[in-house]
């Protein structure tokens, strides 16, 4: 497919660019920065402070008592609470269903039926690793429609490029189209990401998909960002995957990551979406 097969917004300079922060992850430790939140509380902190420098989505990992990566419901839900006591209805809060090789597809679905967040996040190659897990990936796509859940299908390369256009093709996907995550360089040298690496996911992304997102790896994440608003797509920064703002200084906090997009967004005219026009969005397609 040629670049322009998705729809990118191209040439329509109203058009707004969405801003997840994703604050934590599932690896760092407050080891490779002491700012890294990790406890419910913290997340809130940073919620806050992210909403101010304009973000409208927070992509939540939350840890266990030792803190590491978990899928737990209750600690789900202490976290989503904690952050809607500071940010309301302001921020979409999206939960992730990664398994960092410790959860498997059934756990990761279970975890969305008995959590029924507002938004999860769901990698593809995780929750459909062969042919035998199609069946439940694709029930659990139909009943989170029916319950008004927003997923988001991340994508690492061209091959999973390739089985989520065979998927919509086949009609597993629950819908005519679904939001999408491009993640950048996760594969490369040292995971340094660059804005070329989008390319290859534009050329080979589904026809009329329009409600895609992109994140990076490393100090061009902002670069990478920018990038994809030009390109009609929304963007994802913070502490997961990136610690350095453009001019190589390790940042002080997620929220400077948040704000170092925006004001080059600014500055280049393109409005920033709030979390209701994300969620008019999504509604449009899901």
């Amino acid at each position: 497919m040629q670049v322009d097969s998705i729809e990118q917004g191209r040439g329509n300079p109203c058009r707004a660019v969405a801003i997840a922060i994703a604050p934590n992850g599932g690896r760092r430790t407050k080891a490779d920065h002491p700012g890294l939140p990790t406890s419910a509380a913290e997340l809130a902190d940073c919620a806050e402070s992210c909403l101010a420098a304009q973000a409208s989505m927070i992509h939540v990992h939350v840890r266990d008592a030792e803190g590491r990566h978990c899928l737990d419901a209750d600690r789900y839900r202490e976290a989503s609470a904690a952050i809607r006591s500071r940010a309301g209805d302001r921020l979409i809060v999206q939960v992730t269903t990664e398994s960092l090789g410790t959860y498997s597809p059934t756990e990761q679905i279970a975890l969305v039926r008995e959590l029924r967040p507002e938004a999860a996040s769901i990698a593809l190659r995780e929750i459909v690793p062969d042919a035998a897990h199609e069946a439940a990936f694709a029930n659990l796509l139909y009943w989170m429609r029916r319950e008004r859940i927003f997923p988001q299908i991340i994508l690492y390369d061209r091959a999973d490029m390739e089985r989520l256009v065979e998927f919509h093709r086949r009609g597993l996907l629950a819908a005519e189209e679904i939001p999408l995550l491009f993640v950048l360089g996760r594969y490369t040298t040292d995971q340094q990401s660059q804005p070329a690496d989008l390319i290859e996911f534009l050329a080979n992304a589904p026809h009329g998909f329009t409600h895609w997102t992109v994140c990076a790896f490393g100090r061009q994440e902002a670069a990478c960002a920018v990038a994809t608003a030009l390109m009609g797509g929304n963007v994802r920064v913070g502490f997961e995957n990136n610690l350095h703002l453009p001019n190589g200084d390790v940042a002080e906090s997620n929220a400077e990551l948040v704000l170092a997009v925006t004001e080059h967004l600014r500055v280049l005219g393109l409005p920033l979406s709030t979390a209701d026009m994300q969620r008019e969005a999504l509604a449009r397609i899901w």
